[in-house]
């Protein structure tokens, strides 16, 4: 990326070149070019780290792509009593990259709640982040290093939310495994950083649990280890792999997880299995466990004491589950093009709403409808089960289980299931790193959640887009204008979040794709972008190639403005000039940094109006562009983005008339 440094340069040496041409004619090129440093810089090519075997230059994974693979077997036990977490996982880690491994990195979320820990000490009590409180975080122990007949003891160090175990010998390159099995436990966070925690409701308790595993760092190509610690408002990046997961529960509790349940005869009644079988081929929501069931024996198997749930997940990043003695279930079939899938809601009483303020109750239509939309349009839902669990969590997703608040009630309810399920795509599908390019999770699931919402409220992309730049436009004026959306997570300022990570890049893939490229390019290269980077780990450079590749259309300069810097856009109308009976000149400018090809509406004294759209090059020498209107009939009226689509930071300059023209003109003339 060229500098703002570099571009004054260039501007020096300009100003050097024009000092040895006559007067004259420097005073011509300077008029002309009166923003040309500027507007340079803006249109200079943006430098991503050069292509190499592991990624291509046109955005696709390269010949020699690679990465990691963490596979795990987890067995543990919950005791209500203590909100206790305890059992053991084995992790079975394959080196696929070229290079020996000497050590291995694991991440410690819970150690986050540890009032000591980084995030504790950094994070507000009352912010949304937070939840620290006395003995949180891990008990480790027995932690050990197996090759084959071979267990060893490890050799590690914690450092907070991050764990590095030495190898004694290295780890082989190219397909080398081992396995590292520990016991741990931890106590529940009341309130877990807005992603898990436990809610106590009139029948029991609904507990979710997520971060709740110790699991293996990413090792790959662009940073190698990459050990960020969890502070807490930045998310995660992931290995894929395969889980087993054995979970055990007080008898009259309901397990829901990522993954399939194995053991159904095992911890459902008859009545709840055939439930099961008649909502996997019903379009209507069927009750798995009603609201009269729900914290009665009826519930449970017959016996007493213990039952274990059995979950097994394929080729996920990642997996979370949620207890409770207070569950309601229901259940319909969801329709992904590739076959049906199961989509649930588990939820206690506190969840239902009334008919003028629907609630749980309709989640499962919400459910239904997210994974039908975006597997139509963009790719085909890849697992057997869609879950949402109510309790405490605001809105947090997993692979096909989603956390929302038992509190969401209509329009909000459908929102943040609709959001939450998005993310299946992204970062779920495609594992894009969320702890330093948020923007490429909650970003683009935003743009995804419009067109999603558009179709179950039908409304239209025109309203949609006025409201989201009227938010931006508002936001870039205060702090939304003082960090770009590629900050890191962690980075951004709190009160900043939602318009960085989300609102603004979610805008600007808009702009790319109603007003830049175009629908029907940009879905191609969209499609393009997913399947070539599905269940695989991408960077910003992957992803813009992969755009300009497809659609032939240089985004460069607007996406260096939009992403990479804080640039806004201004356009306005400077004049409109009578050159002859059917000519007329209009002069507008772009006086921001940030470039966007111009739409212009002239509207003429006879009613007809000419449309007219400048590409955004007609700004790189300068900031004035003239367009001529051939017409006989006089221009009455010009507007710039008459529609208001475009995130313009003051609207004030957009519009000119004759009327207002012949004021200015009497008005000067009597001052004279």
């Amino acid at each position: 990326m060229i500098s703002r440094l570099q571009a004054a340069g260039a501007a020096l040496l300009m100003l050097l070149f024009l000092g040895s041409m006559p007067a004259s004619v420097t005073a011509q090129y300077s008029e002309s070019n009166d923003a040309a440093s500027l507007n340079q810089s803006s249109f200079a090519p943006i430098e991503f780290p050069n292509p190499d075997v592991f990624r291509a230059s046109d955005g696709r994974p390269g010949t020699e792509y690679w990465q990691n693979e963490a596979d795990y077997v987890i067995d543990v036990t919950l005791d209500p009593e203590t909100n206790r977490v305890s059992g053991r996982e084995t992790i079975t880690y394959t080196n696929n990259s070229p290079h020996d491994l000497t050590h291995l990195w694991v991440h410690l979320e819970q150690n986050l709640f540890d009032p000591d820990s980084r995030g504790a000490r950094l994070t507000p009590p009352d912010a949304r982040f937070s939840g620290a409180f006395e003995n949180g975080g891990y008990e480790l122990s027995n932690i050990q290093v197996n090759r084959g007949s071979d267990s060893r003891d490890a050799t590690y160090r914690v450092d907070g939310t991050r764990m590095r175990i030495s190898l004694d010998e290295p780890l082989e390159a190219n397909g080398g495994t081992l396995k590292l099995s520990m016991d741990f436990s931890f106590i529940q966070p009341k309130y877990g950083a807005d992603r898990h925690g436990r809610l106590d409701v009139e029948k029991g308790t609904v507990y979710e649990f997520a971060q709740w595993y110790p699991r293996m760092a990413v090792y790959d190509d662009v940073n190698g280890w990459n050990t960020l610690p969890y502070l807490g408002q930045g998310e995660f990046y992931l290995e894929y792999g395969d889980f087993d997961v054995s979970i055990t529960v007080p008898h009259d509790y309901v397990v829901t997880a990522s993954g399939e349940l194995q053991n159904a005869e095992d911890v459902l009644t008859s009545t709840q299995r055939d439930r099961l079988d008649e909502a996997r081929s019903s379009d209507e929501t069927v009750h798995i466990i009603t609201e009269s069931e729900a914290g009665s024996d009826a519930t449970r198997p017959d016996g007493s004491g213990e039952m274990t749930w059995q979950y097994r997940a394929e080729n996920v990043r990642d997996v979370a589950w949620a207890a409770s003695d207070a569950f309601i279930w229901d259940a319909a079939r969801a329709k992904t093009g590739d076959g049906d899938i199961l989509a649930m809601s588990l939820y206690p009483r506190e969840g239902i709403g009334t008919e003028g303020n629907p609630g749980w109750e309709r989640s499962t239509e919400y459910v239904k409808h997210s994974i039908e939309h975006y597997s139509e349009k963009w790719e085909s839902y890849p697992y057997p089960v869609a879950i949402n669990v109510a309790g405490i969590v605001g809105g947090m997703e997993y692979p096909q289980i989603m956390f929302c608040s038992v509190d969401a009630r209509g329009r909000g309810l459908f929102g943040v299931t609709d959001h939450e399920f998005g993310h299946t795509w992204f970062p779920m599908i495609v594992g894009s790193d969320e702890r330093r390019h948020v923007w490429m999770d909650e970003g683009i699931n935003s743009f995804l959640n419009v067109y999603s919402t558009i179709e179950f409220y039908d409304s239209d992309i025109q309203t949609q887009m006025q409201r989201l730049t009227r938010v931006f436009t508002a936001s870039m004026k205060g702090i939304g204008g003082q960090q770009p959306s590629a900050t890191h997570a962690d980075h951004m300022r709190r009160n900043a979040l939602g318009f960085l990570a989300y609102r603004k890049p979610a805008t600007g893939l808009l702009l790319l794709r109603e007003w830049i490229i175009g629908p029907d390019a940009f879905d191609a290269a969209f499609k393009t972008y997913i399947d070539r980077w599905a269940y695989k780990h991408p960077q910003p450079s992957d992803f813009f190639r992969t755009l300009e590749n497809e659609t032939g259309v240089d985004l460069d300069y607007f996406v260096r403005s939009w992403f990479y810097e804080t640039d806004v856009l201004d356009f306005g109308v400077t004049d409109v000039t009578v050159q002859s009976n059917d000519e007329t000149f209009v002069r507008v400018e772009n006086s921001g940094e940030l470039m966007m090809p111009m739409p212009v509406q002239v509207t003429f004294e006879d009613g007809t109006t000419e449309d007219h759209r400048i590409p955004a090059e007609a700004f790189v020498t300068g900031d004035v562009h003239t367009i001529a209107v051939d017409s006989t009939s006089p221009v009455t009226k010009v507007v710039i983005d008459a529609q208001q689509i475009l995130p313009d930071i003051d609207h004030s300059n957009n519009t000119w008339t004759a009327s207002d023209a012949s004021s200015t003109s009497q008005s000067s003339g009597s001052d004279s």
